[in-house]
């Protein structure tokens, strides 16, 4: 396989320059933007597989950015911010950002952060033809792809990943914890409102009418499943 891109975008270059070390450290192909429209110029005429963004962004934040990416692409993006705050962290997530760290942060976090979301992004599979695992869902894991009545729809990696979980298998009701820990692949912390923000995305997308989901269903008081 090629090597893998990772797109930084901040508007601080000793932030920018640190990250960069130890990516390429990791064997990654760095590219650096100061605000999310360089950034979006550099996704234009490079293939990129992460986006590490910064939230609070000149010209053009990290907010408007996502939503400018998330029309055209489905690459992992994590997002930067200075704010701890919760609201903060479901704003970015709600917008279409797939994890979510906090200034100041230590970098091997970051890697870890980065190499998870990569394992879910990148097919190391062969390909092969949609299954569909539930009346109406299909399933393309070589594409990474989940289509509703033949159409594909646009997920995130994060999305797409919890959709997978609950539709491979069908029928069985996953806790908010299971699907942060299975997903995420870290403890379950405050894990709540991060999975149902998901949720509600997936939703979104999958469902023909999100607030009676035909398909992803919840189980009051225990979590999560896909109907069969």
């Amino acid at each position: 396989m090629n090597q893998l891109t990772v797109l930084v975008t901040d508007d601080d270059q000793d932030i920018r320059d640190g990250i960069e070390i130890y990516l390429k450290n990791e064997g990654y192909r760095v590219l650096k933007a100061a605000d999310g429209l360089e950034a979006i110029e550099l996704l234009e005429q490079n293939e990129v597989h992460c986006m590490i963004l910064d939230i609070m962004m000149p010209k053009m934040d990290g907010i408007t950015a996502t939503f400018k990416i998330r029309a055209e692409r489905n690459i992992p993006i994590i997002m930067l911010s200075a704010k701890a705050e919760q609201s903060d962290k479901i704003h970015g997530l709600s917008v279409g950002a797939d994890d979510y760290i906090t200034k100041p942060f230590h970098p091997l976090e970051l890697m870890a952060r980065v190499k998870s979301q990569l394992r879910r992004y990148v097919n190391f599979g062969t390909v092969g033809e949609a299954a569909p695992l539930v009346e109406g869902l299909e399933l393309d894991a070589a594409a990474r792809e989940i289509r509703v009545d033949g159409e594909p729809v646009k997920l995130t990696p994060t999305e797409y990943k919890i959709t997978e979980l609950l539709l491979k298998n069908a029928g069985r009701v996953y806790s908010i914890s299971d699907i942060y820990e299975l997903v995420w692949n870290e403890p379950a912390y405050n894990a709540e409102n991060i999975v149902a923000v998901h949720i509600r995305k997936i939703r979104e997308k999958i469902e023909a009418d999100p607030k009676n989901p035909r398909y992803l269903k919840v189980v009051w008081g225990l979590g999560y499943k896909i109907e069969k």
